[in-house]
């Protein structure tokens, strides 16, 4: 998300276009195999201006939303270049709830349950010791994490995408440095971008390790005694707390992206975002002038 003035503005790469939210729809604009380019805007519900407003709960709603809206973006760009917009596939809500289901599990399994139980078998425990333990979790998170970047990263498609990623960083930076939104001007920024989607997921990753160090010594202290902790450890409660609290963590992560945009030169704040800066590397790369004007297209609608 990026501030300029009272406009908020936010991105995401879709199929051979870009999608952006402002605070009172989204737009998608995509370059079809003619070289036109098509686009669509939508409004955002009423609630969404409530739920923005709400410390820590819009950290989560806004993930939710943007989960939502995404694959939305996703269907409706992939639609636009595999048929004409009457041969349409629709996809209703079932669907969309059953991909976000999908999408969560492939999350968990990959970026919880994987990383925890080869702690286990590293021989480290989280009774004893849940500093190390989660420092070692949070390792092979992180590692699994750029691996799935950087295999992904290989893909024709992706390397596309990553390309549209750039694209729509490119213009927040000249919309937030309130130049003419212009290919000339557009192309004079980087494609780096502090508030990012990629930045956002390694703060989850480095607040994920904190709140999961601070679970069994609370539990410890609740319960009075190593034994307790032992005993709950024992009936398997330790890894479904950390499903539990995914949300807390994201309201968390929401809230730190938010301020290190209001305080950029807090140093801090600084280093909990420079890593998703060095991740971006992967995630964005430099545009076509094709694919900038259609980043332009769309920050214009949705403004």
């Amino acid at each position: 998300m990026a501030e300029n003035k009272k406009v908020l503005v936010g991105g995401q790469a879709v199929m051979e276009g870009v999608m952006m939210k402002g605070p009172e729809g989204i737009s998608v604009s995509v370059r079809k195999a003619d070289g036109s380019i098509v686009s669509k805007k939508d409004s955002l519900p009423g609630a969404d201006k409530f739920y923005h407003k709400m410390l820590f709960f819009r950290g989560v709603y806004n993930l939710i939303e943007m989960l939502v809206i995404g694959i939305k973006a996703l269907i409706w760009s992939s639609n636009q270049l595999l048929a004409d917009e009457e041969d349409e596939e629709e996809f209703g809500t079932k669907e969309i709830v059953l991909l976000l289901i999908v999408s969560f599990g492939f999350a968990l399994a990959f970026f919880v349950a994987l990383p925890y139980f080869l702690t286990h078998i590293m021989g480290v425990k989280e009774t004893s010791n849940p500093i190390l333990f989660n420092i070692v979790d949070g390792i092979i998170k992180i590692a699994i994490f750029f691996l799935y970047l950087i295999s992904i990263s290989l893909m024709q498609d992706v390397k596309r995408l990553f390309q549209y990623h750039g694209a729509e960083h490119k213009s927040v930076h000249c919309y937030e440095h309130k130049e003419e939104l212009t290919v000339a001007n557009v192309k004079k920024y980087t494609t780096i971008h502090p508030r990012c989607g990629t930045s956002f997921i390694m703060i989850v990753l480095f607040i994920s390790i904190i709140i999961f160090a601070l679970i069994p010594p609370v539990i410890d202290l609740l319960f009075s005694g190593f034994s307790a902790l032992g005993f709950w450890a024992h009936k398997g409660i330790l890894f479904p707390l950390r499903i539990v609290f995914i949300p807390v963590i994201a309201g968390i992560s929401y809230e730190i992206l938010r301020l290190s945009a209001r305080f950029e030169k807090n140093i801090l704040l600084r280093l909990m975002t420079t890593p998703g800066l060095w991740v971006q590397k992967i995630t964005t790369s430099e545009p076509d002038d094709q694919q900038i004007e259609v980043a332009i297209d769309a920050l214009k609608k949705v403004l």
